[in-house]
């Protein structure tokens, strides 16, 4: 699964960058959400973002992952912030938010969920014997 890791702290990208790498990920970095959109636009491969809420440039973690889910629908969003949080109408089912700090393992099955296709059962198919 590729990764896009958006964070303008460079300790906390590393972080972030080293232990979805370790887990697996193919990871690629940005520092602000403008970078961010070239790299979606460049890369049609990425299939999740993981995004600081306050960052600085043309438009904060909020904005961006309205537009990730506005240009790239099927790419997953995950939101994260030691300070902001985001309120109840700010976040879309598709979107997740984890607070810092976070346990690495968090992170890593929040994206894994994202990824995971989901089943569904067609109320015709459950009724029906087997």
């Amino acid at each position: 699964m590729v990764v896009l890791v958006v964070e303008d702290e460079t300790l906390v990208r590393m972080f972030l960058t080293d232990f979805l790498d370790e887990a697996g990920f193919k990871v690629f970095e940005a520092v602000s959400a403008d970078e961010a959109m070239a790299l979606l636009q460049a890369r049609p491969d990425i299939q999740a973002v993981i995004t600081d809420i306050e960052m600085p440039g043309s438009m904060n973690g909020l904005e961006l992952a309205k537009l990730i889910q506005e240009r790239w629908p099927g790419v997953g969003v995950v939101l994260s912030s030691g300070r902001e949080r985001p309120g109840p109408d700010d976040l879309s089912d598709r979107v997740a938010f984890v607070s810092k700090p976070y346990l690495p393992a968090t992170v890593i099955q929040v994206i894994q969920q994202m990824s995971t296709p989901q089943v569904v059962v067609a109320a015709s198919a459950r009724d029906e014997p087997a």
